[in-house]
């Protein structure tokens, strides 16, 4: 029998900025959302741009170190898997499919189009709201904010989804 294989790498801009939540457990949860133009062909015989939207999730201390620099319009390469979270709501299925990410890239700063990599103007990164499953102090870690674990990092049992 083949093994199966579940691998997906996009490069686009995220649409908002990146929500760091904690688990019951205290594992670092980072959410953001991924856009990628398809560009295709129109009626008209004209190439336009498709807008199509990824919901994507960091587990651990990636998740803690690279929440700071994902903020909207950041142009970004990911690699990860794709995972789909089911739950029953309301007596109804539910599903979701989202984006475990494994590596992610910092390809540009918001709102640059030229896909350069660029530094921030001011030495120390912006701190943003965080979301509140449980309440945790900032760490201050001296991890390379893209030293990137896999999924292996973390236990299915403390995602809260």
């Amino acid at each position: 029998m083949a093994n199966d294989l579940n691998v997906v790498a996009l490069v686009g801009r995220l649409t908002r900025d990146s929500e760091l939540r904690y688990s019951n457990g205290g594992m670092a949860i980072c959410h953001f959302s991924l856009a990628v133009n398809r560009r295709k062909r129109s009626g008209d015989n004209k190439w336009e741009d498709e807008a199509n939207f990824f919901d994507c999730s960091m587990f651990g201390k990636s998740a803690e170190s690279l929440n700071q620099y994902l903020e909207k319009g950041r142009q970004v390469s990911i690699v990860g898997e794709l995972r789909q979270n089911r739950w029953e709501q309301d007596g109804q299925s539910r599903s979701r499919v989202e984006i475990a990410v494994n590596s992610l890239q910092l390809l540009s700063s918001p709102g640059s189009t030229d896909g350069r990599n660029t530094s921030r103007q001011s030495g120390q990164p912006q701190t943003r709201n965080q979301g509140s499953y449980g309440s945790r102090p900032a760490p201050q870690d001296t991890a390379s904010p893209l030293d990137i674990g896999g999924p292996e990092q973390f236990d299915d049992d403390q995602i809260p989804f």
